[in-house]
């Protein structure tokens, strides 16, 4: 059995990713850091076997704490989930960003090179990252591994910082690293500040559902499972010092995703007095420097890895409504405790 370090394994893609290698069997023990910040929530981890697991509450810029892991687990392989994510928030306040995006993947990799010069020659450092590096699209064109980087948001600029790192440890140190760039991540267990969530969970309180704009925007859309098989594919069968674009080829303008999800819960909870969940939306004041559209060609880790996706946004979606349906304890928890879905990212 490998031991693995999984950062932000409490988080919405980390937390997925832990299930998935859970359901393949036990060939992984994943060993779970992280700092419960607003968006960590150890309520993810429910269902998993306590025994299959180990959990460290602890922040990655901790350089004593991940040194002792790695000394107690030895282990073969890091996933660095770990990572403050959301544009709006890096608007308001980049600091955080800047400390746990760049400072924090500088440490995990100092130790990891530390670790790998004594000998493991299994280790890998996944180093997992998001399309929002490539900044943005016009109408036509696909993001690449080898489109050059121009972010445009605090988080999108801390992140590039992150994979800039990642790559100077494998050519400079020979640190066996592979990164990747993901498009948009829906599914269950997302934090409900992610436009998904949000309008379902808005939807269902019968509040305002609040579009950026006039919802022209474009992004592509990944459903979390999916990208989580495409990232253990990348540890077991990708080649260190490579970049692997993940996306679904699922290109939809918001507007587009927020009556898809309207239309999906009049169908399944109507309202009353044949009203639209649609009659809530309300358009509002584009986001400062707002990117216009994503997309990723995916092409290198169809053809040298095999892999694909298995959900359309159709399937995908409507299994995010329906697992948004049947967990509201979960998300009535945040609301009551960390999020008001207050308007974030104007403070500019």
């Amino acid at each position: 059995m490998k031991n693995i370090l999984i950062t932000g394994g409490c988080g919405f893609i980390g937390s997925n990713f832990i299930k998935i290698i859970n359901n393949d069997g036990i060939e992984y023990f994943p060993v779970i850091l992280d700092s419960l910040t607003y968006a960590g929530n150890k309520n993810n981890l429910h269902g998993l076997d306590t025994n299959s697991y180990a959990f460290v509450k602890g922040d990655i810029c901790d350089k004593s704490l991940v040194n002792e892991l790695f000394e107690n687990y030895r282990f073969d392989g890091i996933f660095h989930f770990a990572a403050e994510s959301h544009v709006d928030r890096s608007i308001d306040g980049p600091d955080t960003f800047i400390n746990t995006n760049i400072l924090g993947t500088y440490n995990l990799l100092e130790i990891s090179r530390k670790y790998f010069k004594e000998g493991n020659s299994q280790f890998k450092f996944i180093h997992v990252s998001t399309d929002e590096v490539y900044g943005d699209l016009d109408d036509e064109g696909y993001f690449t591994e080898t489109t050059p980087y121009n972010p445009s948001s605090p988080y999108s600029a801390s992140k590039a910082s992150s994979d800039h790192l990642a790559r100077a440890w494998y050519r400079t140190y020979q640190l066996p690293v592979i990164v990747t760039n993901c498009s948009n991540n829906y599914g269950p267990m997302q934090f409900p500040e992610k436009l998904i969530p949000l309008m379902i969970i808005n939807s269902l309180d019968s509040k305002n559902l609040p579009v950026y704009g006039d919802g022209q925007n474009i992004r592509d859309w990944l459903y979390v499972d999916d990208h989580c098989r495409a990232i253990k594919t990348i540890y077991e069968n990708g080649l260190v010092g490579e970049t692997y674009n993940i996306g679904g080829n699922n290109e939809i303008k918001n507007i587009d995703i927020v009556n898809t999800i309207c239309s999906i819960l009049d169908e399944i909870k109507p309202l009353e007095n044949d009203k639209s969940y649609s009659d809530l939306i309300k358009f509002v004041k584009d986001r400062p420097g707002h990117d216009f559209r994503y997309a990723i060609n995916a092409e290198k880790i169809q053809k040298e890895l095999n892999w694909f996706p298995s959900e359309s946004f159709e399937t995908g979606i409507r299994k995010t409504i329906l697992w948004y349906l049947e967990n509201e304890a979960w998300w009535r928890m945040i609301q009551n405790e960390t999020y008001k879905q207050e308007r974030l990212g104007e403070n500019t």
